[in-house]
Order: structure tokens, then C-alpha cells, then sequence
């Protein structure tokens, strides 16, 4: 997975590891070794699980292991790269092949 902040540009790229879950399901483990619900965490955005109990707009989180991240001061963009404001997106374009190979270059992936 490859992670577009928009207006900003690409700041990371992971492997995802396992299924999506509802967020109010998903644990995380904390920098002290807890494991706890990610709704219990410490989170930066208030708006993160207000739909939690509503199966309808219930966010879903996957549990992602990091190849390559960087600072969004750092973050790749150029012209001429895919976009897309879905979340999730499975691109075939031309466009897309031409972004994944300059991304893999400047975040040093073979």
C-alpha cells in the first residue's frame, strides 16, 4: 500500500497483514509493549471512530508493516503522478505504473 496525504504527496509504502477490521475491533500495541483498543490509544483526531458504532459508517483499519516512511515535509509529489481522492484505490492506469516507478526510486525500493 502506498500512502498519499493529499495536496502533500506520497509518505509512505507498507505490505498490509492481515484482513480490515471494524476500527472499534482493532488493538494496537503502544511504544510501552500494551496492546489496547485503537479507540483507547492516544489519537492525534478526534473524529476517528465517531461513527464507530454505526455498521454503516463504521471506519474499517488494516494492520500495516511499514517498508519506507517519511516526514511530509519529505513527501513525493510531482507532476504528472496517479491521484485519486478514494481512499483505497486499485490503479491500471498508465499514470499509476509511471508513479510507482518514480516512487520506488526516491524512497529506494527495488
Amino acid at each position: 500500500v502506498w500512502v498519499n496525504v493529499p495536496r502533500v504527496g506520497y509518505v509512505g509504502v507498507g505490505t498490509v497483514e492481515a484482513p480490515a477490521k471494524e476500527i472499534k475491533n482493532f488493538r494496537v500495541t503502544l511504544s510501552n509493549g500494551d496492546e489496547v483498543p485503537l479507540l483507547k490509544a492516544p489519537l492525534k483526531s478526534p473524529r476517528i471512530g465517531k461513527h464507530a458504532d454505526d455498521p454503516g459508517l463504521t471506519e474499517y483499519v488494516v494492520k500495516v508493516s511499514w517498508i519506507k516512511t517519511v516526514l511530509l515535509g519529505q513527501a513525493v509529489s510531482e507532476r504528472g503522478f496517479f491521484g485519486n481522492q478514494n481512499t483505497v484505490a486499485r490503479p491500471t492506469t498508465a499514470k499509476w505504473n509511471y508513479t510507482i516507478q518514480v516512487l520506488k526510486d526516491r524512497f529506494g525500493i527495488t
